[in-house]
């Protein structure tokens, strides 16, 4: 496995979970690997029973992730609802890691998703052979998940269209899918259930149904609102991800993420953190992953072509990326923020000299 570039979270974090479940006395729901008082300490840190060190996986408030669990204990389907860039897909697979062992009953939604990738699949040559038949049948992560008692993701569930997403009412309500080209149903086992993630911020986004809302209980995952809180979260995932593309992290990557989170929070506030200018917002989110992407980037540049320093050259153009989405708006809104904020800062200066080369 050491040439993968990305290990789902059961390995990545197995030794943690290992941990968690060798010492975890509490009462577990039906097919729960931990009990929900452990699955809570191992997204979001703490320490085992014995006193081990236990990694935070998501810095946020804890009552969100609580009740996130919490559904996920009932019958009840959970929804993780929030603007791009929120760690909606981050805590859906963390949270079936530590419930389930398992994070890649993943189906990925899209405006090309239809029932078949929903419910089952057929193969063709059997069914041509044999007729419908089990044998050709061919299961989706959500039919799997429902005979094994365990949970299947949905992302980003309002790409789908309305039609397909209602798909799920049955499978949702009744815990039960048919199947009636066999004349048969596939039951749930207890411990089965869905994490859903969606946001209404990006083009393309079909709205939820009431009926299929009603199914969900909706738990809304806010971007960070402290400026300390968001420089830890970035600060831990650009060091995690360093070490997985084997890029060391230098010294002064510290600095040089403040001074972006800043830049993005300003944009994305509408107004200087002292709240003395008021600002023109882009049309981007400016979420706490787009400058994760920014530090990563800035990262590899100067790894592959600096001397190793993060400097504001590295990472310039990949905030210029970040911010001008629309090469006419952005660009002004962006602009505008170098000439009547950065100008004025002497330790930006780098970034408003590199900033205005890249534009």
């Amino acid at each position: 496995m050491g040439n993968i570039l990305r290990q789902p979270a059961e390995l990545s974090f197995q030794s943690e979970l290992d941990i968690l479940k060798s010492e975890d006395t509490g009462p577990k729901p039906s097919n729960w690997q931990l009990s929900p008082q452990a699955v809570v300490t191992y997204l979001l840190g703490g320490k085992s029973p014995s006193g081990k060190e236990i990694s935070a996986k998501y810095i946020g408030n804890r009552r969100l992730i609580e009740t996130a669990v919490a559904t996920l204990a009932t019958d009840r389907a959970l929804l993780l609802l929030g603007v791009p860039g929120t760690a909606k897909s981050w805590v859906s697979e963390h949270l079936s890691a530590a419930i389930c062992g398992d994070s890649t009953q993943v189906i990925q939604c899209t405006a090309g998703t239809d029932e078949n990738q929903i419910r089952y699949g057929w193969n063709y040559a059997q069914l041509l052979s044999k007729g419908p038949s089990k044998d050709a049948l061919v299961p989706t992560p959500l039919y799997r998940a429902m005979e094994s008692g365990t949970l299947c993701r949905l992302e980003e569930l309002t790409r789908m269209g309305s039609d397909v997403q209602d798909t799920l009412i049955t499978v949702l309500s009744e815990k039960m899918l048919p199947i009636p080209e066999l004349n048969d149903a596939v039951f749930a086992e207890r411990g089965f259930n869905v994490i859903a993630t969606a946001n209404n911020r990006d083009k393309g986004v079909n709205e939820l149904s009431s009926a299929l809302k009603r199914r969900f209980n909706v738990v809304v995952l806010p971007l960070p609102n402290d400026l300390n809180q968001e420089l830890e979260i970035i600060n831990q995932r650009v060091a995690e991800m360093g070490a997985s593309l084997d890029i060391p992290v230098p010294k002064n990557a510290v600095d040089e993420i403040k001074k972006v989170v800043t830049i993005f929070r300003e944009l994305r506030g509408g107004e200087t953190l002292d709240g003395k200018i008021t600002l023109k917002t882009p049309t981007g989110n400016l979420s706490t992953a787009e400058a994760i992407a920014v530090m990563v980037g800035g990262l590899s540049q100067a790894n592959w072509f600096g001397g190793g320093s993060l400097s504001a050259e590295d990472i310039s153009s990949n905030i210029v990326g970040a911010i001008v989405k629309d090469p006419v708006q952005d660009k002004v809104v962006l602009e505008e923020y170098l000439e009547t904020v950065l100008k004025k800062r002497r330790d930006f200066a780098d970034y408003y000299h590199n900033i205005n080369e890249v534009l």
